[in-house]
């Protein structure tokens, strides 16, 4: 009789969007006359950038025409746009970083998911807390992270590093050795930065002790401080010991589209096995590329129309970012976040745990945000709101908020 993979039993609870989006299902259709704000799932709402849409255009004549058609992408990603991604993205600050090295695939949520496979099981992990859920809950999947404590809601074989208010919201090194280090700057959910600096210590930490970083860096389009690094490899060393995940999702609007890319330098090794190869291998076998259409809109990123207006679009949601900072703020909330990523973190009032304040503000002023616990023990009694409304939900979810009693 067939067996099922025992680790996904250990999940607890369903996906953290997927209830929240069961929750505020369930009220809407108990109150059809609610019209409810989402300020939760950091979904964009402003349309493709034109050069985009007349990339996208072209590209579809193309695979319309016998001698323009494309089937199967290269397993890597076009040149096209491996050679755009490297020069904008990395030789543009520094960075040395080829077109062979980049792996362009769907996304980084598949991408942060999957990159556990070419690991051993007895790798531990250690993660910033609270942390991106997907993280966490791949190396579940995968059985990694031992047994689940539903009292202190922790897996004993992850190592939790507390991002709190007394920290700035960033990690400190952990007191046990880790494996792999995931690491996500700007941050999601608390919105945080850290500086070059800051960064060169993990740098030379992972290389000190042997661990790999898995840095997520979806959110660098928001970065507004100089000192903040943009990328990892950035810092002197991190080609030894650092892969980096981006994502066009957020800095273009390709939530709807799909692509990001994944880039493991030929340095990174496991003694002498080439992590470049072994992911080569992973993407071959189980990938069979983003679709030409899509490539080709990604490459309309990095033309010079492209990049002026989705600096436009950036500076849109940061100004919805810097409402939501300045109107909670006012209203008296603790807040942070909102200056180089596109997440309000905030205390939830009167000693309120993250799911009281969720259902208070869904029920009371008819908002959506994020319950911080669901992003680790050390997210309770906080609660994230994201700037990728549109301007006017923005303000008036804000305006409910500041007049709502509590």
């Amino acid at each position: 009789m067939f067996k099922v993979n025992d680790n996904y039993l250990k999940l607890p609870g369903s996906y953290l969007f997927s209830t929240i989006g069961k929750k505020v299902s369930a009220y809407s259709a108990a109150h059809p006359e609610a019209k409810i704000i989402r300020l939760g799932i950091g979904d964009v709402t402003q349309p493709l950038a034109p050069a985009i849409i007349e990339a996208l255009h072209s590209a579809v004549d193309e695979m319309g025409k016998a001698e323009t058609f494309h089937g199967y992408a290269p397993d890597l990603g076009y040149e096209f746009l491996r050679n755009a991604i490297a020069e904008q993205d990395y030789k543009a600050r520094g960075c040395e970083i080829s077109a062979d090295e980049i792996f362009v695939s769907d996304g980084a949520k598949c991408d942060c998911g999957n990159i556990q496979e070419i690991f051993s099981l007895d790798n531990r992990i250690a993660v910033c807390d609270p942390v991106y859920p997907v993280y966490v809950d791949s190396n579940v999947m995968a059985g990694r992270t031992g047994t689940y404590d539903s009292g202190t809601e922790t897996w004993s074989d992850v190592i939790y590093m507390p991002c709190t208010a007394d920290n700035g919201f960033a990690p400190e090194l952990p007191s046990k050795t880790p494996d792999l280090i995931y690491l996500c700057f700007p941050n999601n959910p608390t919105g945080a930065a850290i500086g070059k600096a800051q960064l060169q210590e993990w740098v030379d930490y992972a290389n000190k002790v042997g661990a790999v970083i898995l840095y997520d860096a979806a959110y660098e389009a928001y970065i507004s401080e100089p000192d903040v690094p943009h990328s990892i490899y950035e810092c002197e060393g991190a080609r030894t010991c650092a892969i980096e995940f981006r994502s066009f999702s957020k800095n273009a609007g390709f939530t709807g589209v799909r692509l990001g890319f994944t880039v493991i330098p030929k340095e990174l090794k496991a003694g002498d096995v080439s992590l470049h190869a072994l992911w080569a291998r992973r993407h071959g076998t189980k990938y069979n590329g983003a679709p030409y259409i899509v490539q080709k809109a990604g490459a309309a990123v990095y033309t010079e129309a492209g990049r002026e207006q989705l600096k436009k679009q950036v500076a849109y949601y940061m100004n919805n970012a810097r409402y939501i900072y300045e109107g909670l703020k006012e209203a008296g909330y603790t807040v942070s976040g909102g200056v180089n990523a596109p997440y309000i973190w905030l205390k939830a009032p009167n000693g309120m745990t993250s799911w009281e304040f969720f259902d208070y503000l869904l029920e009371k002023v008819n908002v959506v945000g994020t319950p911080g616990s669901g992003f680790g023990p050390s997210g309770e009694t906080y609660f994230r709101l994201t700037a990728f409304g549109t301007y006017e939900n923005t303000v008036e979810a804000v305006d409910r908020i500041k007049n709502m009693k509590l």
